[in-house]
């Protein structure tokens, strides 16, 4: 019992990470991806700002890494959470960008989408700028590369999970790529889109080898598919 109770609570995501740049930082984005494991459709990056002056501790009580929630769950969060943090965005990259450009620079071009997206009004922008942000980036390498408009950036394992900046980023990215996805399965019904998000489940691989990919499959992804 006491093992599960620490397990459970390990995957509680909380501030205090992002408490730690308090002194010389009064902003906050958690920016994370979805899809980056995909075989079809985009990949969508997250950002979620959050005000450490004026944050409340009252964040969705369900809040979690995207990952660790149900497709249900995260639909009915998904207003509160956009409410909570001060503002946010999801960019995206396109199969075409994917198979063009590889799915790194893919993931840092999505993350500057939502960037631009996230400081489109200029107020905003001085005031970060006036104040300081930092971003905290999950994974294990900044996969942003230069494309953080000139914010400091820190990139931790597992920040989908521990941070509540980054699991929200997580749970807008996921509900808004998984809402095109739905959209993409009506004119691709085929590859049970609407049930795998793009992933390589059975009934997707199983439909890939008796139809043929569709153009909004990632086609260099697919080589061992195929042959097997």
């Amino acid at each position: 019992m006491i093992t599960l109770m620490s397990s459970k609570l390990s995957q509680l995501p909380s501030l205090s990470f992002e408490n730690t740049f308090a002194n010389s930082k009064r902003f906050i984005i958690g920016i994370d991806e979805v899809g980056r494991g995909s075989i079809a459709g985009p990949v969508a990056v997250g950002v979620a700002l959050i005000d450490l002056k004026e944050v409340s501790d009252n964040w969705p009580a369900k809040l979690r890494d995207s990952k660790l929630i149900s497709e249900k769950t995260r639909e009915a969060i998904f207003p509160d959470v956009s409410d909570w943090v001060h503002s946010w965005a999801v960019g995206m990259a396109s199969v075409e960008e994917i198979e063009t450009k590889g799915i790194v620079e893919s993931l840092a071009l999505a993350g500057s989408r939502a960037l631009t997206e996230l400081l489109q009004e200029s107020q905003l922008r001085a005031t970060l700028a006036l104040e300081g942000v930092q971003i905290i980036l999950d994974g294990s390498h900044n996969w942003l590369g230069t494309k953080t408009m000139g914010f400091d950036v820190v990139a931790k394992t597992k920040a989908d999970r521990d941070c509540v900046s980054v699991a929200c980023a997580s749970v807008l990215a996921k509900v808004t790529r998984d809402r095109l996805l739905l959209e993409i399965a009506k004119d691709h019904p085929l590859f049970s889109l609407d049930s795998n998000k793009g992933y390589a489940s059975a009934d997707h691989i199983a439909a890939l080898r008796e139809h043929g990919p569709s153009p909004i499959h990632r086609l260099s992804w697919l080589t061992k598919i195929l042959q097997d």
